[in-house]
């Protein structure tokens, strides 16, 4: 005779009556497709739906929004002045690459 495997043997699992033996499971069962979660308990905050998990970002944002250091007048003008000046530079290398290899390309690969 040979023995069944436990994956042969049928499931008694799913009966509502209580284990035998005074042993009783330490956690419930998982349904199909749900990843077990240590403890058997739920980390973090509650599912919600979707019109108040928007007002609750919106809440939250705004809390985290009153905690920004915000920039004084002049270090907004300095770091604007800044950005221009960089821009103005990385523009006329640019301008000046483009002219010179234009010229490159013309005169040397082109021999017009």
């Amino acid at each position: 005779m040979t023995s069944e495997t436990p994956m042969q043997r049928p499931s008694n699992r799913d009966d509502a009556s209580e284990p035998t033996g005074g042993q009783a499971r330490s956690h419930a069962r998982q349904p199909e497709g749900t990843p077990a979660i240590a403890g058997g308990a739920r980390s973090g905050p509650p599912r919600l739906g979707p019109v108040a998990g928007t007002r609750r970002f919106i809440e939250e944002s705004v809390a985290e929004l009153k905690k920004v250091d915000w920039p004084k007048q002049p270090q907004v003008i300095q770091g604007t002045g800044v950005v221009l000046f960089a821009c103005l530079v990385v523009g006329l290398f640019l301008y000046v690459s483009d002219q010179a290899f234009k010229h490159l390309v013309e005169n040397v690969f082109l021999g017009q």
